[in-house]
């Protein structure tokens, strides 16, 4: 289930916008979002704090911390009902539109009485809005594509919003008495970044004991339906869940039919059906005869079938069933190849947690190497000056080595340190600070941060004029997208990844669950650029660096090998390839 914390870093939000919807101070807002970013990405479960150990969170004084409590004692918070009573539930909706901020749907319900999505999308196609200050043909054109993501996303979760709900339950339905085999499959198991509801399957003689337990979990708010094969009910959390209970003989068979994509399955079913056999969840047949041949393991099915077993993330149609007829799968990466983390955060800026506190659990994470890469000064909200990053430098240096990999300080030969910062890349793709303060880091990640509206031409040239930077190492999440609340950059990719090939620049899979940006298809495109990748977990918070399993999992997907993922290399090859980027030279610029 979703943890407690988020469950608060979602009412936090919510009042947050409640605030500026109803036109109350601004400070107040601004200071409940920083709240629910520092209960998001808290270590400890604030279900189980009081008062006190509540104010020891970043960002949590004491109304806050006592409104904590009070959500746990009884539910909700007084302070957010009020504010919910004084606004139609429509306009709340409202601000879940991308593009859409509270201040503006506050004026639409002001001074239009919009008080819904479907009445602000009739408004747009009748052009009222057009007299409003601060609407004009191109905001109706970015509201409506915010419609657009809004309802594609409505019925859907993140991946990590599914994954946690879905490994409680196969946790859950793995004790009972009876269960042979238990996992999750579906569009989970392939890693798709959006899950509409949650398939998960077991094996067992006996289906009652698990059908029982199922309904019985404590997040089962209806059971949809019942049956002594199929079981679907609804959570507290809105998700649909169905279980399926199949006989131990045919796991196999039930693991590959429901973990594939429709167009997969179609593709091993015709399969089948040119080599005189039947495939189904129970097994493969002899079509004739009704003979069971294979369907104990995914692996004899698909050997029968004349292929090797099919990672998950590539079941989706896109080459995979040629590829295995040739021979030619890729070796996917996996998350323990990963040698290091290159894109994390510390609360010198925006991070929730001290240095040593971030190094300390990459340590105990098992990495080889870990970068430091907190914002420079063009972001100015974070306060970032010379001194401030020179002072943070030296003691990186002081921490390099000193963690082994149990998270224990070692006498020598510890997780070893990179110092670097996370660039903004301004309208023109210029960076922070000038280059001869960029040398001093041992790596850089750029990322665009605002401007995203601006024209495709003027945005390609920001991010290859990036590239072009001999001191930008990685572009950070490159799209800049936000799934389901705001898109991803329109850019000329073909052109910004020929320019990351040529120039020896790492493109970022960050692995924060509503950005896994770049996309898998993008990923597709790139890697046939020659383009390299980074894998990073964009942690602001020690619990965030697990994240960085949706990023492997979106890798997998762009059909990446270790190869292609600099973060899986040796130290050494890791600084050759980082050095090797200094030397890369703009367009027209002579050689030293």
């Amino acid at each position: 289930m979703a943890r407690s914390n988020d469950e608060i870093a979602a009412l936090f939000a919510e009042y947050a916008d409640l605030i500026s919807i109803t036109g109350g101070d601004a400070y107040k807002a601004r200071v409940y979002e920083k709240a629910a970013r520092s209960v998001g990405g808290y270590h400890a479960d604030v279900a189980t704090l009081d008062v006190k150990g509540l104010q020891e969170i970043p960002n949590v004084g004491k109304s806050i911390a006592e409104k904590i409590v009070e959500y746990f004692r009884t539910g909700k918070v007084s302070a957010v009902e009020e504010l919910r009573a004084k606004i139609p539930s429509g306009v709340r909706r409202l601000t879940a539109i991308p593009t859409l901020g509270p201040k503006k749907a506050c004026v639409l319900y002001e001074e239009l009485g919009i008080s819904s999505v479907e009445e602000l999308a009739e408004a747009i196609r009748a052009e009222r809005l057009r007299d409003l200050k601060g609407f004009g043909p191109r905001t109706e054109e970015n509201i409506l594509h915010g419609i657009e993501l809004l309802r594609s996303s409505s019925d859907r979760v993140l991946l990590d919003v599914a994954a946690d709900l879905a490994e409680d339950v196969v946790a859950a339905l793995s004790a009972v008495t009876g269960c042979l085999r238990c996992t999750y499959a579906g569009s989970l198991r392939r890693f798709r970044e959006t899950i509409g509801d949650i398939d998960v399957l077991t094996a067992a003689t006996d289906p009652g004991p698990l059908m029982r337990a199922f309904t019985e979990l404590p997040y089962v708010s209806e059971v949809v339906a019942r049956g002594e094969k199929k079981t679907s009910v609804r959570t507290t959390r809105g998700l649909s869940v169905d279980l399926r209970v199949v006989p131990p003989d045919s796991w196999g068979a039930a693991l590959q039919y429901f973990t594939g994509a429709k167009a997969h399955n179609i593709r091993t079913r015709e399969l089948a059906v040119h080599q005189k056999l039947k495939l189904s969840e129970y097994g493969l047949f002899d079509a004739e005869t009704g003979e069971k041949i294979v369907s104990e393991t995914e692996e004899e099915v698909y050997a029968r079938l004349g292929l090797p077993w099919i990672p998950p993330p590539l079941r989706e149609d896109r080459g995979e069933i040629e590829a295995g007829l040739r021979g030619e799968l890729p070796e996917l990466v996996e998350e323990a190849q990963l040698r290091g983390d290159l894109h994390t955060h510390t609360d010198l800026t925006d991070g929730l947690a001290p240095l040593e506190e971030m190094v300390e659990a990459a340590a105990r994470r098992g990495y080889a190497y870990y970068a430091v890469t907190d914002h420079g000064p063009a972001l100015s909200m974070q306060r970032m000056t010379d001194e401030r990053m020179l002072a943070q430098r030296e003691q990186v240096r002081a921490l390099d080595g000193v963690y082994g990999r149990n998270g224990r300080r070692a006498r020598g030969g510890g997780m070893r340190l990179l110092h670097g910062a996370e660039l903004n890349i301004d309208p023109d793709g210029g960076v922070d600070w000038p280059e001869d303060f960029l040398a001093g880091f041992d790596l850089c990640v750029a990322s665009v941060h605002s401007h995203f509206n601006r024209s495709r031409r003027e945005l390609t040239r920001r991010l290859v004029r990036a590239c072009e930077n001999p001191y930008v190492d990685i572009i950070g999440h490159p799209t800049t997208r936000i799934i389901g609340r705001r898109p991803g950059l329109d850019a000329d990719w073909d052109e910004v990844f020929a320019a990351c090939a040529r120039t020896g620049t790492a493109l970022e899979i960050n692995a924060h669950p509503d950005r896994l940006d770049l996309r898998d298809e993008d990923i597709l495109r790139a890697r046939r650029h020659g383009v390299k990748f980074a894998v990073d977990s964009d942690a602001h918070a020690t619990v965030h660096l697990a994240t960085i399993r949706y990023g492997v999992g979106t890798a997998q997907r762009g059909w990446l090998t270790q190869d292609d993922v600099i973060n899986t290399w040796p130290e050494a090859r890791l600084r050759r390839f980082l050095r090797k980027g200094r030397t890369k030279r703009r367009p027209g610029r002579s050689a030293a």
